[in-house]
């Protein structure tokens, strides 16, 4: 039998900016291999990838077309061979706001866009990982990033929440179907709480006549609420890296003792 190689891959939709960026950065430091899944590639990264001695391949991929995305996906693990990693890691972290304001207001176009990037993507993504590496001989897993949006309504927010609280869901329906796998992956939608990213800036920017709850996030970031990128995402690969990791498959990183 072929040795298992001691590098680790992970995969990462959304590591052009913000919380992904960051998570790309750390991802890096720590060696093995990256995949990312983006709008476009970053120079940084691979200067940083070069210096940290890690393995960087970056996919300018649109997930608004996630058929193609996972079925991209999908071909490139089965080509590498189920002894080419230790361990083999998809976050889906790639998400998009809408723009914001009542259901009734909103642009179908924009809309449809939000529900392909936020959920169908990763819900394609997840299969075709799960089932490109269902023989591989390292442990897997599957980090979500949801939101507490997911958990909690919002006006203005209903194709966020939406994406979000059906990202959550399909999480508990795979945490149920690999936990009944000899060798099966381990699954958590993890929330990361507040972070101050575009995202942050799109809501506290909002027309308050748009958004009713505009103030509250204004008011996040004036009182120095919110948590930093780089910090957030040290906390969720440190959750990632945990031995009880999946044992939850909903949670969120500020309940993480």
């Amino acid at each position: 039998m072929t040795d298992v190689s001691s590098s680790s891959l992970t995969i990462l939709t959304g590591a052009s900016r913000g919380l992904g960026l960051a998570l790309a950065r750390q991802v890096l430091q720590r060696g093995g291999t990256l995949l990312t899944l983006s709008r476009q590639p970053l120079q940084a990264l691979a200067a940083e990838a070069a210096q940290a001695g890690a393995t960087l391949i970056q996919w300018p991929q649109d997930l608004a077309d996630a058929p193609a995305a996972a079925a991209r996906l999908a071909a490139w693990l089965r080509g590498q061979g189920p002894n080419a990693y230790a361990s083999a890691t998809l976050i889906n972290n790639a998400g998009v706001i809408p723009r914001i304001g009542a259901l009734m207001d909103a642009d179908a176009a924009d809309l449809a866009n939000a529900l392909r990037v936020g959920l169908e993507a990763p819900l394609l993504l997840s299969a075709a990982f799960l089932d490109a590496t269902r023989t591989w001989a390292g442990p897997r897993k599957l980090l979500n990033i949801s939101s507490g949006l997911g958990r909690r309504p919002m006006a203005a927010q209903a194709p966020y929440c939406a994406a979000k609280a059906g990202m959550d869901h399909f999480t508990r329906c795979l945490a149920l179907e690999e936990a009944a796998r000899p060798h099966g992956a381990r699954v958590c939608s993890l929330a990361p709480g507040v972070v101050d990213t575009d995202m942050q800036h799109q809501l506290r920017s909002a027309s308050p006549q748009d958004f009713p709850d505009q103030s509250r996030f204004a008011a996040l970031k004036n009182q120095g609420h919110l948590a930093s990128a780089e910090d957030t995402a040290r906390r969720l690969l440190a959750y990632l890296a945990r031995p009880d990791f999946g044992a939850e498959p909903v949670a969120d990183i500020r309940d993480a003792s």
